[in-house]
């Protein structure tokens, strides 16, 4: 009998219920910031603190019992080289829950998990696309000076990029003709 044994049912049998809750902590610590229901976000809060306890400390014991939990030798890697010390000074509160309002569909009140400080990843800023009129079509050749060299240099001649070529789509009745090439074969 389960007299007083409390948990998150989240509607699943064991088995099926520390399957999604390993899951979704996995998924925080890849992705810091996930999109769930309230429900199962509960449910997997304190697995995943307690993960990040564990990375606080280092100790080999504690990256065995991580890897007892996640199953992933990177992701623990990055768990107490990343996330681990990104927590050292905070005591506890490692996660937090942001609601969003109900989903549409059922009702279900879908919120943001993610953890309480993330490390922003910057990424690299397109370079600018050069308009291009008329006159930037033709190369430029700079004016020499007799005595100079006559050639121009690498840096002062403007090129452009040749026009790639499309490739012609397939026809749709493509495959099919390989199927019935003589008409013999046709029946």
């Amino acid at each position: 009998m389960r007299h007083a044994k409390s948990r998150h049912q989240i509607n699943r049998r064991t088995s099926w219920h520390k399957a999604t809750i390993i899951s979704m902590v996995r998924s925080l610590f890849i992705y810091q910031s996930i999109k769930t229901t309230l429900a199962k976000a509960k449910a997997a809060r304190s697995l995943a603190e307690k993960t990040i306890s564990l990375a606080k400390s280092g100790t080999l014991a504690d990256k065995r019992a991580a890897f007892k939990i996640l199953g992933d030798h990177k992701l623990v890697s990055a768990l107490f080289s990343d996330i681990g010390p990104r927590f050292k000074n905070r005591p506890g509160g490692y996660t937090r829950i942001i609601q969003l309002g109900p989903r549409r569909g059922d009702n279900a009140k879908v919120v943001i998990w993610e953890l309480s400080e993330i490390k922003k990843i910057e990424k690299p800023k397109k370079a600018a696309k050069a308009v291009s009129s008329k006159s930037d079509l033709h190369e430029e050749h700079p004016v020499v000076k007799s005595g100079e060299d006559k050639a121009p240099k690498q840096e002062d001649v403007v090129r452009e990029k040749p026009p790639v070529m499309k490739k012609p789509g397939k026809n749709f009745l493509g495959g099919i003709k390989n199927i019935f090439k003589k008409e013999r074969d046709s029946l």
